[in-house]
This record gives C-alpha cells, sequence and structure tokens, in this order.
C-alpha cells in the first residue's frame, strides 16, 4: 500500500546541527552530523517504507533560514520525483513572505506552507500570521503547523489547539490546517478542534505507531478515519520507524488506506 509521508524535512548541516535540535539527538541518539545528508539516502529511506512521495519543507525563523526554499526546491528536483516541496516563511517580513509563498507555489511546484510557531515564540494567531492564511486560499494550499509540547528546549504553550488552531479555523473556514505531531499532551483538544472544523486535520508526525495516544488510534479507527495523516519528522524518525508497529493499530483497510496516503493525496492535491 503507497504511503505519503505529510511532515518530513530533507535537511541542511546547519539545520542538523543547530544547537535547537540537542535534546531531540540525545533522544533519539543521533550524533551531531559532519557532512550534509545526501538527498540519495533520504530517497532511499522512504523507499525503504513505501513511501511514494515525501513533503519535504522549508524551516524559517527569526535567525533566517535553516532551509531556504531554493535549497528545498534543488532537492526535490533530485529526488527523482520521491520529494515534494513546502514552503517556508519569514513572519516578520510579512508582504516579502506573502510573495515568497506565492513564488514557491507557482514557480517551484510547492504544495503547502509550514511555519512552526515555537521557532517564533508567536501562537498562530499573531496577526504576523494572517496575510499567509489568506495567500494560502488564495493559492488553494494548506497551512501545516506544530502543535503538542516541543521536543527542542522552546516554550510549548505555541502547541496549543485550543484556542489557537480553533480561532485560526474560525477566522479563515476555507482553509486546510495540517496539525503535525498529534498535539500531545492536548491531544484530546487537538481531536475536538478536527472534528469542529471540516477543513482541520491532524498528522502523527514525530511519533512511532506505538506511541499513537490511545484516543487517537480510537479516532484513527473511526469517525477521524478521514482527519488523520501519516507523517514521521524524518529524519529524527525513518518512515520504516515509524510505521514498524502499524498492524497493532487494527485498522480496517479504508482507514488505513486514508491514513497513509489517501488523506493527504486529497488535502494536498497530490
Amino acid at each position: 500500500m503507497p504511503v505519503i509521508d505529510a511532515w518530513m524535512q530533507h535537511p541542511t548541516l546547519r539545520h542538523s546541527r543547530h544547537e535547537m535540535f540537542a535534546s531531540l539527538r540525545r533522544w533519539t541518539g543521533l550524533e551531531l552530523p559532519e557532512e550534509a545528508l545526501p538527498v540519495e539516502l533520504t530517497v532511499a529511506a522512504l523507499e525503504a517504507a513505501d513511501v511514494e512521495i515525501g513533503l519535504s519543507a522549508a524551516w524559517y525563523g527569526p535567525q533566517g533560514a535553516l532551509i531556504s526554499n531554493d535549497e528545498v526546491a534543488g532537492f526535490v528536483a533530485a529526488s527523482g520525483g520521491r520529494l515534494r516541496g513546502v514552503a517556508g516563511a519569514d513572519l516578520a517580513r510579512p508582504m516579502e513572505a506573502v510573495r515568497e509563498l506565492r513564488r514557491a507555489v507557482r514557480d517551484l511546484g510547492f504544495v503547502a506552507l509550514r511555519v512552526v510557531p515555537w521557532l517564533w515564540e508567536l501562537p498562530p494567531t499573531d496577526r504576523l500570521y494572517y496575510p499567509l492564511y489568506a495567500a494560502c486560499v488564495e493559492l488553494g494550499v494548506p497551512f501545516c503547523t506544530q502543535v503538542g509540547h516541543t521536543g527542542p528546549l522552546k516554550p510549548s504553550e505555541t502547541g496549543r489547539p485550543i484556542p489557537y488552531i480553533d480561532q485560526v479555523a474560525l477566522d479563515f473556514p476555507e482553509l486546510a490546517i495540517v496539525c503535525g505531531h498529534i498535539g500531545y499532551p492536548w491531544t484530546t483538544e487537538m481531536i475536538a478542534v478536527a472534528d469542529k472544523h471540516e477543513n482541520v486535520y491532524i498528522d502523527t508526525s514525530a511519533y512511532t505507531a506505538r506511541r499513537y495516544p490511545a484516543e487517537l488510534v480510537d479516532y484513527l479507527r473511526g469517525r477521524g478515519r478521514r482527519k488523520v495523516l501519516f507523517g514521521t519528522n524524518y529524519p529524527m524518525i525513518t518512515p520504516a520507524r515509524a510505521l514498524e508497529h502499524l498492524d497493532r493499530l487494527e485498522l480496517d483497510e479504508e482507514a488505513r488506506e486514508l491514513f497513509l496516503s489517501g488523506n493527504a493525496r486529497r488535502v494536498f492535491s497530490l
């Protein structure tokens, strides 16, 4: 069964070596890299788990681009069709960010925008996001963001589904919002927001299948089968490792297909 990874990144060396990821390296046992990760290794990791498409994102924060949109475009071009681009944006320059998003979608073929709120220490309801939400609706692409606590040593408050995602969905009902990292420890809040709003979704990135909270598994098996997308947060977790215990979820055939690829194909127009 084909798989689409809704949340991953092919990292640059300055991204992989950033000090804010020290806690993640400690948790995962990954060593500080000395050389940039070759695109070929990322493609091989996707192929090993039958990942048809990986949505590889740019990373922009107050310190600048850790992975620029043009770098992502280069990785996509070198991937033999295995990667698709997800844009990043500089919130500090709203109009420049809107122009860059339009370029990324129209000229580079990117399929979404991702902003990580804890990088900016600004919740998704901050006014600096709102021009980008309008641009996403105009361009017909989803907005991807992080929910839940932060693994990196940054404040977690910006990852609360309520009030932040709830309010954005009220203000922009046409905007597809894909909320990565499950929302733990506010998973029940995240499910409530996804139930409430037609265009709000959850992705499972940063968690292996055996670590999904029980309430999310129940949701995925039942009424939430069209609301949950598979993601990894590669290279922190490889697709093979993320999917290792998938059978334990006891998904029926429809729920399994929607989770692994069908929902992402629909939401990202792939």
